[in-house]
């Protein structure tokens, strides 16, 4: 006979094991199904080379929610977070923009390009601060469906409506201006020094196919400053023990509440029964059996692979299908003999405990969004660089060091060719164009791992390599993420529900799509307070 679960999780990525996590708290038997050796999903440290430990995929925390740190107590379980407190921006002239969380320093540091810059900089840091405590109202709420207006909508709707009439119209005004501009646009009133413009609006198209002067690029360059280590908006950190330890400290607090974690467990279906989840089937033909289970896959693996399609409503498989995924990301994970030499700050300092951005200028991103427009990855890319080993020692071997380069842009769809086939040009093409700042660089590298959107695909199974499940675009945000109707983490299937970033509030190792997903499950159950509603799981047409 079939083991009974009260939920089965598909996907141990972090959000997955975050909704185990605090299910199993709750009291309910809960078994997580991994397809991979490990938990993390694209949250995982592997040791690709003897000696040397990559963050492989995801590569900072910032985003990871404190309250679910502390009611998890993480830090219990291995947790530790270390700072990334700089950031340098190497120029093609030799020269740098340097900033540190010394406030002097940073101030002369912008002054010797603009001291109208300067002055701005920290108004702008206030304004920003201001509006991610504004929006962070919304990663604590399940999205009300204006759409379907049933009294949990309602009620939603009003405290949204309290909340954000509660700020002031000035705030009002320039949400508004963050949700529709592009991030170049955005940056551009407040600054007029490019390498600091750029290096900014960098984080407006981080894991888009959208370059910097593509409006709505300014709300993900917001969703970024959301970021928030011990209280510190804007705080971008180093799991110690690579983004792996995220992962693992998670599902060392699912395994203390009960939760069962098995890797190498593929789910080849969900079974559904009368429109009703009773279990799932794994890829080596064993089923287990469950009242509810809960998918942290992408929307696209969630309803379209999962489960038949004609137990779904035909308008939720014709918007699944035009959800947008288009992963543009790439990385390339180096392995040095030595430090690396930037031309612009010659030698050991500081600067290689932060994070290394090669941005020079908006047009230069703007070119390299060109390139993938049209088919290509970027002959010159947007890098985002960190030095885990000179952050935590234990990365990589005495006297030598890990690199992660995070790669913008690599279209998962080449115009001419195969990634396979093109793999390595990419990365001769990113190690070229740090050689540019790092004249030691070519010198030092003993090995190198290169990760194009079809490696992501393949080995983490998030669709067209998108590392945020589906673009943060506004028409897929909040009630429209995944799709209308459905964004409340319920599926028109009867106990199935959804729990990773591709619903809200969207990706980044964030965690709080598990959390409210866990919340909404709980509360069906009859097991915990109900909030805003979604469609009742099942019932096709209006979902009422």
């Amino acid at each position: 006979m079939a083991r009974q679960y009260d939920v089965i999780v598909v996907g141990g990525g972090h959000n997955g094991l975050v909704h185990a996590a605090y299910l199993a708290r709750a009291g309910l038997d809960v078994c997580v199904l991994e397809a991979r050796p490990m938990v993390g999903g694209a949250t995982v440290t592997e040791e690709i080379f003897p000696g040397f430990r990559y963050s492989v995929f995801s590569y900072v925390v910032s985003l990871m929610r404190p309250e679910i740190i502390r009611e998890l107590d993480l830090p219990g379980h291995g947790l530790a977070i270390l700072p990334l407190e700089s950031t340098l921006t190497p120029l093609p002239n030799g020269d740098r923009l340097y900033r540190d969380g010394d406030h002097h320093r940073t101030w002369r540091e912008i002054a010797r390009f603009s001291v109208r810059d300067a002055e701005a900089y920290d108004d702008y840091g206030r304004t920003l601060f201001y509006m991610a405590r504004a929006v962070k109202y919304l990663l604590g709420i399940a999205p009300p469906d204006p759409g379907r207006m049933g009294p949990g909508d309602i009620r939603g709707l009003l405290g949204l409506a309290r909340h954000f009439l509660n700020l002031e119209s000035d705030q009002l005004h320039l949400l508004v201006k963050l949700m529709t501009m592009s991030a170049a646009d955005f940056v551009d009133e407040w600054f007029e020094t490019d390498a600091l413009k750029a290096t900014l609006s960098a984080s407006g198209i981080i894991g888009t196919f959208l370059g910097p002067r593509s409006p709505g690029t300014a709300y993900v360059l917001l969703h970024h400053y959301m970021g928030e280590i011990d209280g510190n908006f804007r705080a971008w950190g180093f799991a110690k023990g690579g983004t792996g330890a995220v992962a693992e400290s998670i599902a060392s607090a699912a395994r203390a509440a009960g939760a069962e974690i098995r890797t190498d467990a593929a789910v080849a279906r969900v079974l559904v029964k009368n429109g009703r989840v009773n279990g799932v089937a794994l890829a080596n033909g064993d089923e287990l059996r469950a009242r509810v289970v809960s998918s942290s896959l992408d929307p696209r693996r969630t309803f379209l692979d999962l489960v038949d399609e004609a137990e779904l409503p035909g308008e939720v498989v014709r918007a699944v299908r035009g959800f947008r995924f288009r992963g543009s990301s790439g990385k390339v994970n180096l392995a040095l003999d030595a430090a690396p030499d930037f031309s612009c700050m010659p030698g050991q300092g500081p600067h290689l405990r932060g994070a290394v951005s090669i941005s020079p200028s908006i047009d230069y991103l703007e070119r390299a969004y060109d390139d993938a427009k049209y088919g290509d990855f970027s002959r010159e890319p947007y890098i985002d660089i960190v030095i885990p080993s000179a952050i935590d020692p234990g990365m990589a071997p005495p006297g030598k060091h890990v690199m992660s380069c995070f790669v913008q842009y690599a279209p998962y769809k080449l115009r001419e060719g195969s990634w396979d086939d093109r793999r390595e040009a990419f990365g001769d093409t990113v190690v070229d164009t740090l050689a540019r700042y790092i004249p030691n660089l070519k010198d030092i590298i003993l090995h190198r791992q290169v990760v194009t959107p079809l490696d992501i695909e393949r080995t983490t199974g998030l669709s067209q390599g998108n590392i945020f499940q589906g673009e943060l675009t506004p028409s897929q945000l909040f009630f429209l993420r995944p799709v209308p109707g459905y964004a409340a983490y319920r599926t028109p299937v009867r106990g199935y529900y959804q729990c990773g970033s591709g619903t809200h509030p969207g990706g980044g190792i964030m965690g709080a799509p598990g959390k409210l997903a866990a919340g909404r499950v709980l509360a069906d159950l009859g097991k915990g307070p109900r909030r805003a509603r979604g469609p009742v799981p099942g019932r096709r047409g209006s979902g009422r």
